[in-house]
């Protein structure tokens, strides 16, 4: 989704614009999430971007999008450009720290172990 909202057309109230704005944003998004993963794949991550205009707008993180448009909202602009585009996400394993292993194969059990 690539698309330039505007929060001020003549006749419409500003909040129900918001409002639909919202809306098509987590539409997307559900029918984004919906599509067939590809083998290998995990998940949909998206690539986002925000600004005031299509040449402005800077790389955001996903779940700041809705309190961006709020924000932009508040400060009275009349229109923002917003760029949402779904890309394979993979999930990564955290190595696990050694303190949360409970003892197991520490080195209290390993000086023991020499004794």
């Amino acid at each position: 989704m690539k698309k330039t909202f505007k929060l001020n057309i003549e006749g419409k109230n500003r909040d129900r614009l918001l409002d639909a704005v919202k809306h098509d944003i987590r539409k997307y998004v559900k029918r984004q999430r919906r599509v067939a993963l590809p083998e290998g794949v995990d998940f949909w991550d998206f690539d986002c971007r925000f600004g005031s205009s299509e040449e402005t707008a800077a790389v955001v993180h996903f779940a700041t999008i809705i309190p961006l448009v709020d924000a932009a909202a508040k400060e009275g602009v009349d229109s923002f450009y917003l760029e949402l585009l779904a890309k394979e996400g993979r999930r990564t394993v955290r190595p696990r720290p050694l303190e949360a292993e409970g003892g197991f194969g520490g080195d209290a059990n390993m000086q023991d172990a020499e004794d």
